[in-house]
């Protein structure tokens, strides 16, 4: 028999077991997202009026990437209710492109993974994180609309002209150091940036124009002279070229400065994809007097993105955006980490500095693999010190109960359920099988993931048993008890690192 025929015995529209990962689950996202949560979802979640740090510990399939949706789902309905409160959000779970990006600028033996890692500081994790709210800031500034239009943006213009001409210019450099954008060129995109803020930089273009002005001078000089034949001054032409070097040399002097300047940001921001040449010609936009004293990430230290990341909250503030979360996971998928456990150490560590983990304003929701565990109970004081783990709401595993599992299989069945229809997990077998030990059963699971993968099995395994012509509606105790056995010897052979599921 089919498995379709037994669920709609049932009322159930499709196979509520059939996902595994919540970023790619339908039933999830459309259903389940506002109203399964795990019983720690309070203290990670917190309150959005007060962004605050959060780190979970969960082993695969523990729904640590179904919490991200779920908290940046949350953010996205609190954002829609409190418009003068929002909170910017960050996911940063993609570290693929970040980590390529610094290995490319790595020479020599300092490319092999192992000391890759160990060239990774906090403030790289800091322009990655700057990266994506930068280049996500930027998008919703050149899509923004007029007051009174009704395509949905969340900026129009009247918010942006609520930055006065010193944030306009600290949202050009953030532009100029941060954007990542590939969907047009990088000046292209600058120039759009500057022309939806209003911002003119005519000043920047004199040594420009006076190099222009001289050379045309001169030119017409020896045009002239020629033109009256005065040939025994024209042939003197050293005084000529002194003239045009000097109307030249304020060019030049500004060349050469903002070329070291801009080569200076593309060696040490080491996550970007920034060239030399269109850095240069963007600093080159902006008179000395606004880069100034101005912090720029052209220096291996935090301080200066400290002062960004300060900039990049008082423009967010101005925008309407009291605080910011920035969503950390999947840090075991990326390709050169590849589910390492000292990689992925390596990696995190200089993350968990108290100094950066409580920065007002911010919220970080790091959902963090178990593994990562052992290692935290070897560290020395001077972690701890650092870390400060005891003021980071921590969840030291992502646990389920063998009810709660039992929860989240019923709201999924009856997300799946036909209209009318109020399908119980319980309702699948016969009644040797008490819910006392489905119960049982479902806890040695530990985990959703698990339990969907069994649950589909014990589907398909009883499916497969019965034919179209004499089906059975009820999943007998047998069934049941040989596939959780064989499910059972898998999953511990998945513990003790012998396989993978």
């Amino acid at each position: 028999m089919k498995i379709q025929e037994l669920l709609d015995h049932y009322g159930i529209a499709k196979n509520p077991f059939s996902e595994e990962d919540a970023q790619t689950d339908p039933v999830f996202k459309d259903h389940c997202i506002d109203g399964t949560y795990h019983s720690a979802w309070d203290k990670v979640y917190g309150d959005p009026k007060e962004p605050a740090t959060s780190i979970v510990f969960g082993e695969k399939g523990s729904g640590k990437t179904a919490l991200r949706l779920q908290i940046a789902r949350h953010l996205q309905e609190y954002n829609r209710q409190h418009l003068g409160e929002r909170l910017f959000i960050i996911h940063y779970d993609d570290f693929n492109p970040f980590l390529d990006r610094f290995r490319e600028k790595l020479g020599g033996r300092r490319r092999r993974i192992e000391r890759t890692l160990a060239e990774w500081k906090l403030w790289d994790h800091m322009d990655a994180i700057l990266s994506l709210g930068v280049t996500g800031l930027v998008d919703r500034i050149l899509a923004m609309t007029h007051p009174g239009d009704h395509t949905p943006c969340e900026i129009d213009t009247a918010i942006v002209a609520r930055l006065d001409r010193h944030q306009s210019r600290d949202m050009l450099l953030l532009a100029a150091c941060y954007d990542q954008s590939t969907s047009e060129t990088f000046v292209g995109r600058w120039n759009r940036l500057k022309r939806k803020l209003r911002f003119w930089t005519i000043r920047s273009y004199w040594p420009s124009l006076l190099g222009s002005l001289v050379t045309v001078s001169i030119v017409a000089l020896v045009v002239t002279l020629a033109m009256n034949e005065q040939w025994e001054t024209v042939k003197w032409f050293w005084p000529y070229l002194i003239a045009l070097a000097v109307g030249w040399t304020p060019w030049l002097w500004r060349f050469v400065r903002r070329f070291l300047l801009a080569r200076s940001v593309v060696k040490h921001m080491r996550v970007g994809n920034l060239d030399t040449g269109s850095l240069r010609r963007i600093l080159s936009r902006f008179t000395q007097g606004e880069l100034s004293g101005q912090p720029l990430p052209c220096k291996q230290r935090t301080d200066d993105r400290y002062e960004m990341l300060t900039k990049f909250q008082g423009i967010l503030k101005s925008m309407g955006f009291a605080g910011m979360v920035v969503l950390v996971d999947r840090i075991d998928e990326p390709h050169l980490i590849n589910g390492s456990a000292e990689l992925m150490k390596a990696l995190l560590w200089p993350m968990l500095d108290n100094k950066f983990l409580k920065h007002p304003g911010v919220g970080l929701k790091l959902l963090l693999p178990v593994e990562l565990t052992q290692f935290i109970d070897r560290e020395e004081r001077d972690f701890y010190e650092r870390a400060r783990l005891d003021k980071q709401n921590m969840i030291p595993s992502l646990e389920w109960t063998g009810e709660a599992l039992y929860d989240i299989a019923n709201a999924r069945m009856q997300a799946c359920a036909q209209d009318g229809a109020t399908p119980r997990l319980l309702d699948l077998f016969d009644d040797s099988l008490t819910e006392q030990r489905l119960l049982e059963a479902l806890r040695s699971l530990r985990v959703p993931r698990q339990l969907f993968k069994f649950l589909y099995r014990l589907l398909v395994t009883h499916s497969g048993a019965h034919t179209d012509q004499h089906p059975s509606w009820k999943i007998s105790r047998e069934t049941f008890e040989s596939v959780l056995a064989v499910f059972t010897v898998e999953q511990d052979a998945v513990d003790r690192g012998l396989t993978v599921r």
